[in-house]
């Protein structure tokens, strides 16, 4: 039954709960009493954010961070992580999208979605990876799940209940069982959700005198999310172990979309309501198999793995037409399958010697094929085109990593091959419309320079690379009106980043200067089809962007109040020469989280982020600023409630303006982001000793969308 609640005077409650990390003490072959104990157990207050060497990590399991509906959610919550209108782009300030693992397993936005957020431990912020991840992407966000430490078995039951402009149902189980050196770990989550999106462009093409707006009023959706997985771990010995794991998501969503448009070309002015009505089938898969194994003759650590990744969609859209109050006429009738599978496997080897010196190196092999098939019938002129387009990519890269300390100064030098072969076709095509094979060297190289116990200073210089997502090769279009059409673009290049950084830091406070530069970055622009009227809107290469990031990470504690507080003054500037360019101005990216300890075992949160008005060089956008609230309890051991009220102010909404192509235009989103939320959670059972590890093999598979 459809719910409509609007909240209005709600109560300001949220909550952050702190992360705790505790530093061993290491041992040495000097000591005289040796100081390795079989265990031992400290009880101390633990805190949310931690950050060390300009790398924060968040502790998720005991925070109220552990109720969020959705992990794509739980990210948009966190210092300097940003999410895209659409909820298809993660972005770290500064830095443009990270790559993102999962138990040290590389894996994309598909991944995220069907990972529940009762399974994630800790969230890391890895500002400066070294050659042994992947070269794309500035900065790694790396997420480990829970693991109990007792033998036997464990279930979380959760039940989250949002209400935004409609209701919104989460429901997950997950289950975790071991047994001497079996262990076996199972999740499954129902969501059935309604969300709802409206946004609009004001546009004007000069050259054609054209002014042209549009305005989706409605977007409604009924989306059903099955999400489901499992693992398997067996512990041969104390070094060696085998893992198998499995995960899928599959989501149903017919939608609505009812789009007003106002057009005059010349002297010729038209009013047109476009109702559209979309189906589309959604199906993931990922599937893992790990084997580590200490090769005690060489003392070196050797993993090895296979992944295969495998993206199914089917989409189904009829649009019409209602000319100047007239009547609803047939427009377009489209239907597009997509399919993407990619299979990689990949060899690792650590050495470490006697001076503290560690050696990493090893390959990686991936292949990946997508499909389209594509067909359009146009009402208006009876004609109907197909597509079908078949794209193959084959990556092969090697690396290599020293790292050690000489003199207290700590080093980190690493190099990293990669060669990519990609061919793109459409089937009745005698030559690829794509064929290239380009080889790419990455470096990288990290000092920490110890001042005293309590302050250091790090350097750092990367180069990395960022390729386009498969769904690029996608041959679909959305049709938004009779002159206004979204679209992808096969044609797109990789960006090639490089970087510099220093940073300093005093106890858990940091500061760090960055300048980057990146040749080829991606945006959206504007293509006029002059003959028939219709504008596209799709991505497209940029010549070149440049800035300056200076961050500051300030938390500190006072009595029952812990606060996490960061401030990134940011320095952009996009060029192209298809684009107008406007004066360029340093802008601000705030964040700051709040805890409070009340009595009774409550936990009170209010945090807020926001960014000044941005101008880019190309683009112009306004500010944001949001705020949300929370309070989290726990009642009789094994119960936990939390209520959560989110984007109080009901700010989520983006504005964007630009002129590419003489073609100036003001675009509008708004998100539905206002929410109250009670999430119940009710565990059960204990696990004993888990010693479950998992490893990274597909290190493209976040370009699966």
């Amino acid at each position: 039954m459809k719910k409509k609640l609007r909240i209005q005077n709600a109560k300001i409650i949220i909550c952050l709960i702190i992360s705790a990390f505790g530093y061993g003490q290491n041992t040495t072959a000097t000591d005289s009493i040796s100081n390795k104990l079989s265990e031992v157990v400290i009880t101390k207050e633990k805190k949310m954010f931690t950050n060390k060497n300009g790398n924060i990590k968040v502790d998720v399991a005991n925070s109220i961070l552990n109720a969020t509906p959705n992990t794509i959610d739980l990210l948009s919550k966190l210092p300097n992580i940003t999410i895209s209108a659409d909820k298809e782009n993660i972005t770290v300030i500064g830095k443009g999208n990270p790559l993102i693992y999962i138990d040290n397993q590389k894996v994309g936005m598909n991944d995220l979605n069907a990972l529940s957020v009762d399974e994630i431990k800790t969230i890391e912020i890895i500002n400066n990876p070294s050659s042994k991840y992947e070269a794309e992407g500035r900065v790694v966000i790396l997420i480990t799940r829970k693991f109990s430490k007792k033998e036997g078995s464990q279930t979380n039951v959760s039940e989250v209940a949002s209400f935004k402009k409609e209701f919104n149902n989460y429901l997950g189980i997950n289950s975790s069982f071991k047994k001497n050196k079996w262990e076996w770990k199972a999740n499954f989550n129902y969501n059935k959700l309604s969300p709802w999106e409206s946004h609009s462009i004001d546009y004007q093409i000069q050259d054609a005198d054209i002014i042209s707006n549009y305005n989706v009023a409605t977007a409604n959706t009924k989306r059903k999310q099955f999400i489901f997985g499992g693992s398997l771990f067996y512990k041969i010995n104390e070094e060696d172990y085998f893992s198998i794991s499995i995960n899928s998501k599959l989501q149903s969503e017919p939608f609505d979309i009812n789009t007003t448009t106002y057009n005059k070309n010349g002297n010729v002015e038209n009013n047109v309501i476009t109702h559209s009505d979309n189906k589309s089938q959604k199906d993931f898969i990922n599937s893992f198999i790990n084997y580590s194994k200490k090769i005690k003759s060489i003392n070196t650590q050797l993993f090895t793995g296979f992944q295969y990744s495998n993206f199914d969609q089917d989409s189904k859209s009829l649009a019409q037409n209602n000319f100047n109050n007239t009547q609803f006429e047939l427009a377009q009738k489209s239907n597009q399958k997509f399919n993407v599978a990619v299979f990689s496997g990949r060899a690792d080897f650590e050495k470490k010697f006697k001076n503290e010196i560690k050696l990493e190196y090893g390959g990686l092999y991936l292949s990946a094929k997508a499909k389209t098939d594509f067909e359009i019938l146009n009402y208006e002129t009876n004609n109907t085109i197909r597509s079908i387009y078949n794209f193959k990519e084959k990556n092969s890269a090697g690396y290599t990593q020293l790292s050690g300390s000489l003199k207290k100064i700590g080093y980190s030098v690493g190099l990293r091959v990669e060669n990519t072969n990609i061919i793109g076709e459409f089937k009745n095509d005698n030559v690829p419309l794509i064929n290239k094979n380009y080889t790419d060297f990455f470096p990288k190289a990290q000092f920490d320079i110890p001042i005293d116990s309590t302050k250091s200073i790090t350097v750092n210089y990367s180069k990395s690379i960022s390729r386009p997502n498969y769904s690029s090769t996608s041959q679909g279009s959305t049709y938004i009106n009779p002159y206004f059409l979204y679209s992808r673009n096969i044609n797109l290049d990789p960006t090639i980043n490089n970087q510099i950084s220093s940073s300093f830091q005093y106890h858990d406070k940091s500061v760090k200067l960055t300048y980057y530069k990146n040749t080829d970055p991606v945006y959206s622009s504007f293509i006029f089809d002059n003959q028939n009227s219709i504008l596209t809107f799709k991505e497209i290469n940029f010549e070149k962007e440049t800035g300056f990031n200076l961050e500051f990470t300030l938390p500190f504690t006072y009595k029952i109040w812990t606060s996490t507080n960061s401030l990134s003054c940011i320095l952009n500037k996009i060029e192209d020469d298809s684009a107008e360019f406007i004066k360029t101005k340093p802008y601000l990216y705030y964040y700051s989280s709040n805890e409070f300890k009340l009595l009774k075992g409550y936990t009170f949160v209010i945090s807020t982020w926001g960014l000044t008005e941005q101008k880019e060089g190309v683009f112009k956008r306004k500010s944001l600023f949001i705020m949300d609230l929370g309070v989290s309890k726990s009642f009789f051991t094994y119960w936990n409630c939390t209520l959560s009220y989110n984007d109080i102010f009901r700010n989520t909404i983006y504005k964007e303006s630009f002129t590419i192509n003489s073609i100036s235009s003001t675009a509008r989103y708004l998100v539905d982001a206002h929410e109250f939320s009670i999430a119940i959670k009710y565990s059960f059972g204990k696990i004993k000793s888990t010693e479950f590890k998992e490893k990274n093999i597909d290190d493209n598979s976040n370009r699966i969308r």
